[in-house]
């Protein structure tokens, strides 16, 4: 296999804390030799587990990168037992222009594994993450939220797998987090996912989705910091109680959890995040407008359970993600 083009400007095996890139070379029509610069620390203390944490996966999504670019400021290696990686930003070209995918190749890092050495700039990344950087790991934190068109619950989330004794220690690492849910989630597309890649690898991998918007909030900043804490601390790289706080666990059972727009318009939650609804229920209505006198669209529940996500600008296309609903368990 062709070697990785990206060249780490610190060592990731060395000990102590180290702020730097990885440098991808990148020649634009701005710079000839140029390079994307993608931030990177470690901080090491001894030879105990490894956390491998990121944000920004889709460039569009704040909470991990907040959360992440403080802790590697503020992470000293006299806390840490092991190794913690931090890439507050992984698909930086999309990060810097607050887009979900790259503007150089439109690359959606979060459908992009493996990778390939000699692809687009995205796959490179992911060929990166996927030889050099997973290896090392035990435990995986990624944060997402729903970008510009989507809103979600604040929660964490692990996948149930085929690995019985694999899904057990991601739903533990997933309570530890401490966010205000918890769930066990379904994929309607795992093909090239960051999330398949680590899995397949054997490690421990943990997901959010903490919000939405193409924004932040206080309340969804603060359980992120917590959260990456608490995640740290269960792997016994920080030392330290675990700041425990209630969540409450939730299921994703069938593909009924989704609901799709089946036409353009502007749409209208009938339902707001965190209610109830019914089998039948309608949950939204896709209004037309293109002209006036035809009845809107509606969308009702498949399932039973809580309104767990939602489209979220007001206008709406053909395909689009209205709804998601989960269920309690109790």
């Amino acid at each position: 296999m062709k070697p990785s083009p990206i060249s780490p400007t610190i060592d990731l095996d060395g000990h102590g804390v180290q702020h730097g890139h990885l440098r991808l070379p990148y020649s634009r029509d701005d710079s000839a030799w140029g390079s994307v610069m993608i931030p990177i620390a470690v901080i090491r203390n001894g030879d105990g587990p490894t956390a491998l944490l990121t944000g920004g996966n889709h460039g569009d999504e704040y909470e991990g990168p907040l959360a992440l670019f403080e802790l590697a400021c503020t992470l000293s290696p006299e806390e840490v037992g092991g190794t913690v990686i931090i890439v507050p930003a992984m698909n930086y070209p999309a990060f810097r222009a607050g887009t979900r995918t790259s503007p150089i190749d439109k690359g959606n890092m979060n459908r992009s594994f493996p990778g390939r050495p000699d692809g687009t700039v995205t796959e490179k990344i992911a060929d990166f993450f996927q030889r050099e950087l997973l290896p090392r790991a035990d435990v995986v934190l990624d944060f997402h939220s729903g970008g510009k068109t989507l809103d979600f619950l604040p929660y964490c989330a692990a996948h149930i797998l085929a690995d019985e004794a694999l899904s057990q220690r991601a739903f533990a690492a997933v309570e530890a987090f401490s966010a205000p849910w918890s769930m066990k989630m379904l994929e309607i597309d795992a093909i090239g996912m960051y999330d398949t890649a680590a899995e397949d690898l054997g490690k421990v991998f943990v997901t959010t989705e903490l919000g939405g918007g193409g924004t932040s909030t206080a309340h969804t900043v603060r359980i992120a910091r917590r959260g990456a804490l608490n995640v740290l601390k269960h792997a016994g790289i920080v030392a330290g109680a675990i700041d425990a706080q209630p969540t409450r666990w939730l299921d994703m059972p069938s593909g009924d959890c989704f609901c799709f727009a089946e036409d353009d318009g502007m749409i209208e939650t009938m339902v707001d995040l965190g209610e109830p609804v019914a089998a039948g229920q309608l949950i939204a209505r896709i209004h037309p407008v293109l002209r006036t006198g035809v009845a809107p669209q509606e969308i009702r529940a498949k399932m039973s359970g809580l309104l767990v996500a939602r489209h979220f600008p007001g206008l709406v296309k053909s395909g689009d993600c209205a709804s998601v609903i989960a269920v309690v368990i109790e």
